[in-house]
């Protein structure tokens, strides 16, 4: 049995006449008649009254129209949904974030994802150190990281990767800072200041980069805190328990008690996006056309 006797089975059951099913179906009556005849004997079971001038449906057969048009119809249901995740326009999609992503670009990316792509399943996980969503890529766990630069990353052959943007470094301050009523704060400045930085030891971009500033600056940095999270970073700030270098969209979160100064510096920090380097699926190719058009590159 193949689904050709169903849909000849179907054809010849809605018309009640070989004829008009056989113009229907744009094949000859003959090998219409010996289809359904085969289909019968394979069941076992007359499906199908003949008589000179029509054809009625048997008990049998009346049951058995009923499962052909659902088993016909989850066939085209199944066809359609195939091309539509083939295409891109269906599925699920999973992003991680750097901390900075997640409060600056991520609520206008979720929002313009589900306009131009409404028949997928976007997730997000946000506040990702860039090691971390590495090693998300790899294992599975998401498809597409918005991270940063750091040595592992470069190394990597078996990721994608592509520059989304350079940006501009800020200061962020505790209000009522010896630093905050300046426009702006150079990297000297904060020789002998406690420092909140990202975590460190090989696991975030960031602690690597504020270190190299420090360094190149001519002092050794005087780092207190490590934190996990961009928004703990900016918590510890406002709670005076030190002051920070990010990059400047991190000034979009709004915490009580911390400001934000711009950093006298030619310094910047890349935002990448990177994919498994054997993922081409139509889904992971929207999104990013998505992304890119989100952040204008």
């Amino acid at each position: 049995m193949e689904l050709r006797h169903l849909r000849y089975f179907q054809a010849v059951a809605e018309e009640r006449h070989f004829g008009r099913a056989a113009q229907r179906l744009h094949m000859a009556q003959p090998p219409l008649s010996q289809q359904i005849k085969q289909l019968e004997d394979e069941l076992g079971v007359a499906l199908l009254r003949r008589t000179t001038r029509r054809v009625d449906l048997t008990p049998a057969g009346e049951a058995y129209l009923v499962r052909v048009r659902a088993i016909l119809q989850s066939v085209e249901v199944a066809g359609d949904e195939a091309v539509r995740i083939g295409s891109g326009l269906e599925g699920r999609l999973v992003i991680g974030c750097v901390g900075s992503a997640t409060y600056s670009l991520l609520p206008a990316l979720a929002r313009s994802l589900r306009d131009h792509l409404p028949g997928v399943d976007f997730a997000f996980r946000g506040e990702m150190l860039s090691p971390q969503q590495l090693e998300a890529l790899r294992d599975g766990s998401i498809d597409l990281a918005l991270l940063r630069p750091f040595a592992d990353l470069a190394q990597s052959t078996d990721v994608a990767l592509t520059s989304l943007r350079e940006e501009k470094y800020v200061v962020a301050l505790p209000e009522g800072h010896r630093l905050a009523s300046r426009s702006r704060v150079r990297v000297a400045d904060l020789r002998g200041e406690d420092l909140i930085v990202h975590s460190g030891h090989g696991r975030s971009a960031m602690y690597d980069a504020v270190t190299a500033l420090c360094r190149d600056a001519g002092f050794e940095p005087t780092i207190r805190h490590e934190v996990a999270e961009t928004s703990t970073l900016v918590t510890f700030v406002a709670a005076a328990l030190g002051v920070a270098v990010v990059p400047e969209p991190v000034s979009a979160l709004v915490v009580a008690g911390a400001v934000f100064r711009p950093l006298a510096s030619r310094a910047r920090m890349e935002l990448m996006t990177a994919t498994r380097a054997d993922d081409a699926s139509e889904l992971l190719v929207r999104a990013l056309r998505v992304l890119r058009a989100q952040v204008g590159t």
